[in-house]
């Protein structure tokens, strides 16, 4: 029992951490939040248009809802974000102890980036977040070690792999070709895509602070993540935010401890280092990166800087866990971030789509007619009661096998006060409209379009048919 508890004493905290985070999303239905969009019955390959950043993601959900109810994927996958996170960090703190390996598994599993991001409905570039220190674990072993631990990031697509592929850089840079290869799904059609970057993102996306110490304080509290909306109740409290702070620091004073300890230390900290560098760079020096961006769309991903704090939190985590290697060790992250759980008091949930929703789904996926959905109000993000009033990103954009046009650009209110308007990726042609899909009773469309005919009427969404098409 005792060898048993030694192994997977860290996943099973990481599986106890993600129920006592997820509770309130883990009863039947979608948790829906942001980024964050899960539908039943998920086609293969949703297009949507502009930069394919949920490839593969969206195919890896829709492969195992195939063979697994879709409810259960969602929750499968938050959880095992949980125990892949707990357990990697604990496999690097060296020694054979018990505590101190369930300290750092505690940290990596229970933070402020964790839950910021998880808040904003990331979980594909948290599947990144989770792998990493497996893939530092597995750098200095055979290609098929980092291949496999490379499977999350890879699964995850876009921005977990870029947050990953600069770890890698630090710990391991002969083998960038694997992850090169691993990200050809997303990659090949990004480089094909005709999309546009706005670089006026960087003043939507850089970090802001997120308690009482500034933006850098933020970051070296490991959050500052731009969307306010993603934070814990109670997070920019003086107490909460020093605590957050300090616990921080101490862990990265044990990171500083581990120098010339262990083999990947060096490249750690040099990706920890970048990380940081990036996260500062939007916040603090936003004219460098908008003439990135303006030269070359590809620098695009530099505008969420935030993002790439990753390595910095695992050293954080491992340093914590050497230098503070008892049980206060791994009941500290909870102590100091309490609000995380139970969803963050109601924050994520689930909630079941209503049968409107559904109802459209099989009307649209059972037409052979071609032609796109078009979808209204022009909006990316939708606030629906049946959802709680949660934030959520326009569901119509996963839940059809066509095209799906939409405003994927993004209002965005600055911390002055302002809005901003950033503007969407997608520039190619649109083929010709088949359907009209309305969040609400909007009978002004058909007062103006009289020959449209009504497909589905409901009390959630109206579905008008375009006869013959039109070019959206």
């Amino acid at each position: 029992m005792g060898r048993i508890v030694h192994v997977w004493g860290p996943a099973f905290l990481g599986l106890a951490l993600g129920v006592l985070a997820l509770w309130p999303a883990l009863g039947p239905g979608f948790v829906l939040r942001y980024d964050m969009v899960f539908v039943p019955d998920p086609p293969i390959l949703p297009d949507t248009g502009g930069f394919p950043r949920a490839m593969p993601s969206d195919l890896v959900v829709a492969l195992l809802s195939g063979v697994l109810p879709d409810q259960l994927v969602q929750k499968g996958i938050l959880l095992g974000i949980f125990v892949l996170a707990a357990s990697g960090a604990a496999a690097l703190v060296p020694g054979e102890r018990l505590l101190p390996r369930l300290a750092a598994a505690a940290f990596y599993a229970w933070n402020i980036y964790l839950a910021q991001r998880l808040l904003l409905g990331q979980w594909a570039l948290l599947l990144g977040f989770a792998g990493l220190p497996w893939v530092v674990h597995a750098a200095g072993r055979r290609w098929w070690h980092l291949a496999l631990a490379l499977l999350p990031a890879a699964a995850g697509g876009f921005q977990a792999m870029l947050v990953t592929v600069l770890t890698l850089a630090g710990v391991a840079p002969r083998r960038l070709w694997l992850p090169a290869v691993l990200a050809l799904p997303w990659l090949v059609p990004a480089l094909a895509a005709d999309a546009a970057t706005d670089p006026a993102g960087v003043d939507a996306f850089a970090a802001r602070a997120d308690g009482p110490f500034g933006t850098l304080g933020s970051l070296l509290s490991l959050g500052g993540v731009w969307n306010a909306e993603a934070g814990v109740p109670g997070q920019d409290g003086w107490w909460p935010a020093s605590a957050r702070l300090l616990l921080a620091l101490v862990g990265l004073a044990g990171f500083v401890r581990l120098r010339g300890k262990v083999t990947w230390w060096r490249g750690l900290a040099l990706a920890a280092s970048a990380g940081l560098v990036i996260a500062c760079a939007g916040a603090f020096a936003p004219g460098l990166v908008k003439a990135l961006i303006a030269g070359w769309p590809g620098f695009g991903p530099l505008r969420d800087g935030q993002a790439y704090l990753a390595p910095l939190v695992l050293a954080a985590a491992v340093g914590f866990g050497t230098l503070v290697p008892h049980w206060l060790g791994v009941l500290a992250p909870l102590l100091v971030l309490p609000t995380f759980a139970l969803g963050a008091f109601g924050r994520l949930a689930a909630v079941d789509y209503p049968a409107d929703w559904l109802a459209v789904q099989r009307i649209v996926n059972a037409d052979p007619a071609p032609g796109a959905v078009l979808s209204l109000p022009w909006g990316a993000h939708r606030a629906f009661a049946w959802n709680g009033g949660r934030v959520v990103l326009d569901p119509a954009t996963k839940l059809f096998e066509r095209r799906v046009i939409w405003d994927d650009g993004l209002s965005v209110r600055l911390p002055d006060g302002r809005r901003l308007r950033v503007r969407g990726e997608d520039l190619g042609e649109r083929p010709p409209i088949r359907y009209v899909l309305i969040a609400g009773d909007e009978n002004r469309f058909l007062a103006q379009y009289p020959g449209w005919g009504v497909a589905y009427r409901g009390q959630e969404v109206v579905l008008l048919r375009v006869p013959g098409g039109t070019r959206g």
